[in-house]
C-alpha cells in the first residue's frame, strides 16, 4: 500500500520526543491499519482511503502519542472508527467485478469455499460486531484490548463475540466451536 506523504505536510515529518519518523511509522503499521479496513469494508481502494486518513489524523495528532503501543491502540481506534464510517455513508455498494479474486486453480477445496462463505457471513453482520470479530480474530486482541480500542465496556464487547459467534454458528449450520 502506497500512503502519499507529501500530502501529510511538515508535522507527518516531525519526531515525537524519542520516537521514529513519521515514514518509519507509516512503513510499520500500514499493514495493520490496511488489513482491518480490508477485512471490514471488502474494498481494497476503499481500505487504502480510510488507511490514509488514519495517517493523516496520526500525523495531525503525533504529539499526543506516547509510545508505539499507544500509537497501534490508537490507529486500531481510528481504523475502526473510519470504517464505521464509511459503511455507515455506502450501505448499499455493489462489488466491482475487477476487485473479486481470481480462483488460483480450477481445484477449488472445500476449505476455501467454507472460507469466503464465512467472510461473507462476517460481511453481513452488523457493523460492531462485525469490527470486534475482526479485531478479535484478524488482530489477535483480547476483549479488554477491544473494549478499550473501541472505548466500550468488556461486558459489550463479549456479548458482540457471543451474538456474532453464534450468529455464524447457526448461519452455518455448525454446532462445532469457533475459536
Amino acid at each position: 500500500m502506497d500512503i502519499e506523504l507529501e500530502m501529510l505536510g511538515t508535522a507527518a515529518e516531525t519526531l515525537c520526543a524519542d520516537q521514529m519518523p513519521f515514514e518509519e511509522i507509516v512503513g510499520r503499521h500500514s499493514g495493520m491499519v490496511y488489513s482491518i479496513a480490508l477485512r471490514f469494508l471488502g474494498d481494497s481502494g476503499l481500505a487504502e482511503d480510510v488507511a490514509q486518513e488514519a495517517f493523516l489524523r496520526l500525523s495531525m495528532n503525533l504529539k499526543h502519542i506516547k509510545s508505539e503501543t499507544h500509537m497501534a491502540l490508537w490507529l486500531r481506534r481510528v481504523a475502526a472508527r473510519l470504517c464505521i464510517d464509511e459503511q455507515r455513508k455506502f450501505r448499499k455498494r455493489f462489488v466491482p467485478l475487477e476487485s473479486t479474486p481470481e480462483p488460483h486453480s480450477n481445484d477449488i477445496s472445500e476449505d476455501f469455499l467454507e472460507l469466503e462463505r464465512i467472510r461473507a457471513l462476517v460481511a453481513e453482520l452488523p457493523e460492531k460486531t462485525r469490527m470486534t470479530l475482526i479485531l478479535r480474530f484478524q488482530e489477535a486482541l483480547s476483549p479488554p484490548e477491544i473494549a478499550h480500542t473501541l472505548g466500550t465496556s468488556l461486558n459489550s464487547i463479549k456479548s458482540r463475540l457471543r451474538r456474532g459467534l453464534a450468529t455464524l454458528r447457526e448461519r452455518l449450520g455448525h454446532t462445532k466451536e469457533i475459536n
